[in-house]
């Protein structure tokens, strides 16, 4: 009841005035280059360096951090869509969710190819003696299918609900990749706790706004009164 009462409600005048202002189709490209700004700043200071091993373990590690932090602006847009009304959000969320898997493949290419050198023996014993990086390749895993079902031929095939199902991985993906980054960070946990802080507040509105959907339904079922039939049992004539 409290969180019913102190969560405000979605803000139609916002609605309103995105509607008409924002256009998908006149974002879309905008965006998408926006999202490879990253991308290039890693790869010109790869460049630049290549022949230090810092500058490489840099643009590794920062390939993944971008991962992550599209991982989570995923998250974001469904409970900004909802208070806000902004449905031009919505199309926006599949090309967010793709870019997280491409900077995740990114980062997992650069480290099996420029800092390990596909030494496939060295990998395995690098990974079996730090446990974060099981956590980031499971989370890529996860990942993987996402990726290759985020088009409308997959939608069909699978129907909407298991669609639906499959891409819920995301909310096992997430933590997993939190915590990846978590265990690799040594010094300074102030980051990873932000993260981890977010993570906790996207995941927490959605069981709580599927909990209000399901007092919504049970209480809406429950206010409608059975109509009764009356049957006459002598009928004049």
């Amino acid at each position: 009841m409290w969180l019913a009462t102190s969560i405000p409600a979605p803000c139609t005048d916002l609605a309103d005035i995105s509607e008409v202002a924002l256009n998908p189709a006149l974002i879309k490209l905008p965006l998408f280059l926006l999202c490879l700004l990253p991308l290039a700043h890693l790869a010109q200071v790869a460049i630049t360096d290549a022949h230090d091993v810092e500058s490489i373990e840099a643009m590794t590690r920062g390939l993944g951090g971008w991962a992550l932090n599209f991982l989570l602006l995923t998250l974001m847009l469904t409970p900004l869509r909802k208070y806000t009304g902004w449905t031009w959000l919505a199309p926006l969320r599949r090309m967010l969710g793709l870019y997280a898997f491409f900077y995740a493949f990114a980062h997992m290419a650069s480290y099996l190819g420029l800092d390990q050198r596909f030494d496939w023996q060295a990998i395995i014993e690098d990974v079996s003696k730090r446990p974060f990086m099981i956590a980031g390749m499971l989370g890529f895993a996860l990942l993987l299918p996402l990726a290759v079902t985020s088009n409308a031929i997959a939608l069909r095939r699978l129907g909407g609900k298991r669609w639906q199902k499959l891409h819920r991985l995301i909310y096992l993906a997430s933590p997993l990749a939190v915590l990846h980054y978590s265990w690799m960070v040594k010094a300074d946990i102030a980051k990873p706790s932000a993260y981890a802080a977010l993570l906790v507040l996207l995941l927490g509105w959605r069981l709580w706004w599927r909990l209000r959907e399901g007092r919504g339904i049970v209480a809406g079922s429950a206010s409608r009164k059975p109509v009764r039939r009356v049957i006459p049992l002598i009928v004049k004539k």
